[in-house]
């Protein structure tokens, strides 16, 4: 590994680094492969910055499309050209490393805004079917303060289309179990009010009379969510979680945090739900990223129109 020194008015790159990739391996759930490729990405552009004098805080928009032409266009000494595509995935990872970094308060700026890049993907985000949610969501087996704490966990996430920054950052008071709702902190500190349904509240409840109290052992915890020392639950914790019941009930290949918040969306939508309230009980800013999970339903629009529509069959 590249040493890259320290900058006085930040944490080391590195450390920016780190916390950027364990933020995509247990938020995003990214493979290992794609891990790495943004590790190398960030690695020689901390090189590129320190030869430079600068670091992550101090890098400005000049210096970051300084770093891409100079890999269009190879350094004149030995070393070729990137591709286009090479290119476009580093631009890529620059513009989310920053983001991440601007959410964080490393940053007030984001030096990557008028860097132009590739097209984000269009691609239905992978999902579970019903019967497939099931399975998972019955496998916190037993009575174990562990297992009760998962499965209110896993029901909570899956009801309100959580985040998994969301369901660690949850706090006791966040959950209105009589009302049903759930006041959920997203992104940008945004807060929106979502409904809970009755098998999450009965889960939530049971962890909250049996689970907690052995986890927490007489310590006092605002956060909802606690592991066996009865600490806030960790993103890394979570990941955990959801990876183990993952693979017993089948799924450790179709599933990551975020493959709950995904088919609760495609779940609303299939049932009839209407665009803008599932954008609104999810949190999007566009209604563009909500409409993802739209794209492969053309069957179900297919069906409605033809059933609904008075001169669809021509009669």
């Amino acid at each position: 590994m590249a040493t890259i020194a320290p900058s006085a008015e930040s944490r080391p790159y590195e450390h920016l680094v780190l916390d950027y990739l364990a933020y995509l391996e247990f938020e995003r759930g990214l493979s290992r492969n794609t891990l790495e490729a943004y590790r190398s990405d960030l690695l020689q552009f901390g090189r590129f910055l320190e030869a430079r004098g600068l670091d992550a805080v101090t890098a400005k928009a000049s210096d970051v499309s300084d770093f891409l032409t100079d890999l269009a266009q190879g350094d004149g000494n030995g070393r070729a050209a990137a591709s286009p595509a090479t290119v476009h995935r580093k631009a890529a990872c620059l513009r989310s490393f920053y983001r991440h970094l601007r959410r964080e308060g490393v940053r007030d700026t984001d030096p990557t805004t008028s860097i132009s890049g590739p097209r984000r993907s269009q691609r239905m985000p992978k999902v579970l079917n019903r019967a497939e949610v099931q399975k998972l969501l019955a496998q916190p087996r037993g009575s174990e303060p562990t297992s009760l704490r998962d499965r209110a966990l896993l029901e909570l996430m899956y009801a309100c289309g959580l985040r998994a920054s969301e369901a660690i950052g949850m706090d006791v008071r966040d959950l209105d179990m009589e009302a049903g709702v759930l006041h959920a902190r997203g992104k940008g500190s945004r807060e929106r009010v979502v409904p809970v349904g009755r098998a999450a509240i009965e889960a939530v409840r049971v962890y909250m009379e049996r689970g907690r109290p052995s986890l927490l052992r007489g310590r006092l915890e605002a956060k909802l969510f606690v592991n066996f020392r009865g600490e806030p639950l960790t993103r890394q914790g979570l990941y955990k979680i959801v990876r183990r019941h993952a693979t017993t009930a089948g799924l450790a290949d179709r599933m990551s945090p975020h493959t709950l918040r995904h088919t609760f969306a495609a779940h609303l939508l299939a049932g009839g739900g209407d665009l803008r309230s599932v954008q609104e009980m999810l949190g999007h800013a566009d209604v563009a990223t909500t409409q993802l999970y739209t794209r492969d339903d053309g069957k179900r629009l297919k069906d409605v129109y033809f059933k609904s529509h008075p001169r669809a069959t021509g009669r």
